[in-house]
């Protein structure tokens, strides 16, 4: 909820001047609300809705259909319905801006109900956003909505904090990418990126659909559907059956590591009625999937296990090799063993048992606990060794059968071995094995364990946890007053632009946070041009 005290308080412009807006941008969709709110007040999703001309009511008529082949041509199938994309060499960056400027103009006028009055801004940016699409956002906040200062804040940071916890391990599954982000005392330690996301698996599903339509089926299937790739369903409604129908089967050991507990549940059913359920002979379940945008239209009756497919082959494509995937390719599993092994020890031992899970991928039925699994069994199959191989699983054979015969050695020669040489391992009569030896006891721990006030330790094991959100680890940051990584004024932003900007080991914190505020918060003297200033991480893309 929002402080009572700025939501019944007067409408001064001092009290206006504090409001802080937070907006959360991303690739599909923008969040808006303000600062210290439990939740964001709106969201405004890109469409080509927004582009249409001022007059143009076609969307409303009974007989309207639009015509969604003409821009699915090429790559542009979904193109309209995105913010932006990371290859900026063919994207209109005018574009981009006006859809800014449009979107946050609906969202001030529809959810916020705020005038123009100039507003500090916070924003949630992906710190590997480039500098021409960052400099786009800035020109937006900055010469259409007259904000002072606007801070910029780290998604995998907002949701550490958002978890409540210093230091995690942030699996973002967002729209273009997936990005496993490792965070350690508020910082980002490391971070490793693949293409596999939300675009790659709604093409997966539309090639899913398309093999099974009756008049491909009879179709030899190529060895690269890439290149002759022909869509015959519109984005919307492919988007839509992939949100509501895909799913991720559980690994195959998944069932056997976790008995139930208790009893099993035994199903009732009537004596006298010789038709018993069984489980060898269930017939599968089919899904009627309805496609109106196909010429012509048809229903597909698909089996629920066959609906696994998109998901399993855009994820985890286990269907090749490892040694077959580039680095931005890599399947998520590995993508996460990767980040974690390139870790210190220090510091992957407190991320791996703080792992979150964000994005719009994050809400696939069975998709979280799919890539939990299949991490957790290469943990135990490799343990944390970068060295891999037939070689090397020849080796570790070979020293588990030399250490296997010193223990027999060790067990066949026991006290009658160690009478001959007395003093090698024998104390007071009796054998010792130095290995299975209990250590002494440390009465310092003895008496720490006897407080029982402590923690349990869970550091070193894999283990989830849920965070409220990117934005509202950010609304807690800004209702904080916490300083930002990146605050960027106004002036300075329009005399320098980005090439003005520092690097973030050239700019003091501390006097950044010495330097005295003026009345709602703006920073005296930030205009006059001698303060170095810096994007922190964003000025490195």
């Amino acid at each position: 909820m929002r402080p009572i005290t700025s939501t019944f308080a007067s409408p001064s412009s001092l009290r206006a001047e504090e409001d802080i807006i937070l907006i959360e941008f991303g690739t599909r969709k923008l969040l808006v609300g303000f600062a210290g709110d439990a939740a964001p007040r709106g969201a405004i999703w890109f469409g080509p809705e927004q582009q249409r001309r001022v007059g143009d009511f076609r969307a409303w008529q009974s007989d309207y259909h639009p015509d969604w082949r003409n821009g699915a041509s090429g790559d542009q199938w979904g193109r309209d319905y995105e913010l932006w994309r990371s290859d900026v060499r063919d994207l209109d960056l005018g574009l981009v801006g006006d859809k800014i400027e449009r979107a946050l103009r609906d969202a001030f006028t529809k959810y916020l109900l705020i005038d123009s009055r100039p507003r500090r801004i916070a924003c949630v940016i992906p710190s590997g956003l480039s500098i021409p699409l960052l400099s786009v956002t800035l020109d937006s906040l900055f010469g259409r909505f007259q904000s002072p200062t606007v801070s910029l804040l780290s998604p995998p940071v907002s949701l550490a904090i958002g978890a409540g916890v210093r230091s995690a391990l942030v699996i973002d599954l967002g729209w273009a990418e997936t990005v496993v982000t490792a965070v350690y005392e508020y910082r980002e330690v490391q971070c490793n990126r693949s293409i596999r996301g939300g675009r790659m698996l709604t093409e997966q599903t539309h090639r899913f659909l398309a093999k099974h339509l009756p008049h491909n089926q009879k179709k030899p299937e190529t060895e690269n559907p890439d290149e002759s790739q022909e869509y015959v369903l519109s984005f919307e409604e492919c988007e839509e059956i992939t949100m509501r129908l895909a799913w991720c089967k559980p690994h195959p050991t998944s069932a056997t590591a976790k008995p139930a507990e208790g009893l099993s549940t035994v199903e009732e059913h009537d004596e006298s009625d010789d038709r018993r359920p069984s489980s060898a002979t269930e017939q599968p379940v089919f899904a009627a999937i309805p496609l109106k945008s196909t010429s012509p239209p048809v229903t597909l009756e698909l089996s629920y296990n066959l609906l696994t497919e998109p998901c399993e082959n855009t994820f985890f494509d286990s269907r090749y090799s490892p040694a077959s995937f580039d680095d931005h390719e890599l399947p998520l599993h590995l993508l996460v063993y990767r980040c974690l092994l390139q870790l210190p020890v220090d510091v992957r031992s407190m991320c791996m048992s703080r792992i979150i899970f964000a994005g719009g991928c994050a809400n696939v039925l069975g998709l979280q606990g799919r890539i939990f699994d299949e991490v957790s069994q290469i943990v135990r199959e490799r343990c944390w060794d970068p060295v891999t191989g037939k070689v090397l699983e020849q080796k570790r054979g070979n020293l588990e059968q030399m250490k296997q015969k010193a223990r027999a050695r060790l067990a066949g020669s026991g006290p009658a071995g160690a009478t001959a040489q007395p003093g090698a391992g024998e104390q007071d009569g009796v054998w010792h094995d130095a290995a299975n030896i209990k250590p002494e006891v440390d009465p310092v721990d003895e008496q720490l364990k006897k407080r029982g006030d402590q923690l349990p330790q869970d550091q070193g094991e894999l283990r989830a946890i849920e965070s409220i959100g990117a934005w509202s680890g950010a609304s807690i940051i800004s209702h904080l007053k916490i300083a930002a990584v990146a605050t960027v004024d106004r002036d300075l932003w329009q005399q320098q632009g980005a090439a003005g900007a520092s690097k973030p080991g050239e700019v003091d914190p501390k006097m950044q946070q010495r330097q005295s505020l003026g009345a709602g918060g703006f920073m005296r003297g930030a205009g006059a041009g001698h303060n170095p200033w810096t994007l922190g991480t964003w000025g490195a893309y």
